[in-house]
């Protein structure tokens, strides 16, 4: 007797926009607003849809909209930063600034989210392409072995990383030559007569603040100094603020005389330590910034940085993610990476010769 053949196992059923709201606990219009990106829900709301389309493994129908002749102009970039500090950081208001100029060349806007952590932005980034909100993102803050990198390749989606490239895993990448801009600035204290020189760097978790501190070991080495301090915060100025009081209560040979920042906000925020201790900058303590955005030209003394093109970078950084999205760059992996100009040292009244 002949077995009757096992009838095909019928297909999964396919999941629809009425499950996912369910799932959200949302109506299936909020649904269609959250993915497409328009007015009307609150962050909570949209993460909640997000989460459960991502559950259940469901995306628009990206045919639908292509056939409507549905384009997206819209940009993708996501920072891991607490809102009230991103607010006080000259850099990413000029980096952003930089981007935007681009954008509204080509009418296109920019979506911009803060992420609590790496795992968040990763779930963002794949809804935000899942879902062809973007056309695609700038990633920044790389972190060593970075989830984003594999993340994004799974996707297939355009990318730029803001990094250098020995951080963002063969993806096209644009930086700035930290390791350089750290060594001429040590040099410089040292070519002073500073032999007591220390570091308030960025959080220690992000890959340009290790380029940079082991850039610092090595100069420190180098020039033979007699005492090198580094110290690793969040970037805010109360953070810097106190790094800059505790280096300056050391006493005699345990207190540097010169004191590199990794951004702006921390070094005017260690001028104003230096003031309520009552030591004289550049007299007592040379002060050197970073970024050298407006604030430090604003302060008394002036202050030293090494000057960056921040607003140039942001532009850069975009112009090279449009190449990528187009394919109009060069074929291959990390192709159309480059560094753009390396900070340069200014200097202002917060440096002079150790008294």
């Amino acid at each position: 007797m002949t077995t009757p053949p096992t009838p095909p196992t019928p297909p999964a059923p396919r999941v629809t926009i009425r499950e996912v709201a369910a799932r959200a606990g949302v109506s299936k219009g909020a649904v269609s607003l959250a993915f497409n990106h328009k007015p009307g829900l609150s962050e909570a709301t949209r993460d909640r849809i997000f989460t459960a389309a991502r559950e259940l493994g469901w995306a628009p129908n990206l045919t639908a909209r292509s056939l409507a002749g549905r384009r997206v102009d819209v940009v993708g970039l996501a920072i891991c930063r607490p809102a009230k500090l991103l607010g006080l950081e000259p850099f990413y208001m000029e980096f952003i600034a930089g981007v935007e100029s681009v954008l509204t060349e080509r009418s296109c806007s920019l979506l911009l989210r803060l992420v609590r952590n790496l795992e968040e932005e990763v779930g963002l980034q794949d809804a935000w392409w899942r879902g062809k909100q973007v056309s695609g993102s700038i990633l920044v803050d790389f972190r060593a072995d970075d989830p984003r990198v594999a993340a994004v390749r799974r996707l297939g989606m355009p990318v730029v990383a803001v990094g250098h490239p020995s951080l963002t895993g063969g993806l096209t990448s644009v930086w700035t030559d930290d390791t350089t801009a750290v060594t001429e600035a040590v040099r410089y204290l040292a070519a002073l007569g500073h032999r007591r020189i220390a570091r308030v760097g960025g959080a220690a978790a992000f890959g340009h603040t290790s380029l940079r501190t082991a850039a610092f070991d090595e100069a420190a080495r180098a020039l033979a100094l007699a005492g090198a301090w580094q110290v690793s915060t969040d970037f805010s100025g109360e953070a810097g603020a106190r790094a800059t009081r505790s280096l300056l209560s050391a006493s005699g040979g345990d207190r540097p005389t010169a004191i590199v920042y990794d951004n702006d906000i921390m070094a005017v925020a260690g001028l104003s330590v230096a003031a309520e201790m009552g030591l004289s900058v550049p007299d007592d303590v040379s002060l050197l910034a970073w970024d050298d955005s407006q604030l430090c030209r604003l302060t008394r003394p002036t202050l030293s940085a090494m000057s960056h093109d921040v607003h140039g970078f942001g532009a850069e950084v975009a112009r090279t993610l449009f190449e990528v999205i187009t394919g109009k760059g060069d074929e291959g992996e990390g192709a159309g990476s480059h560094p753009v100009p390396t900070p340069v040292l200014t200097p202002r009244g917060s440096t002079a010769p150790p008294r």
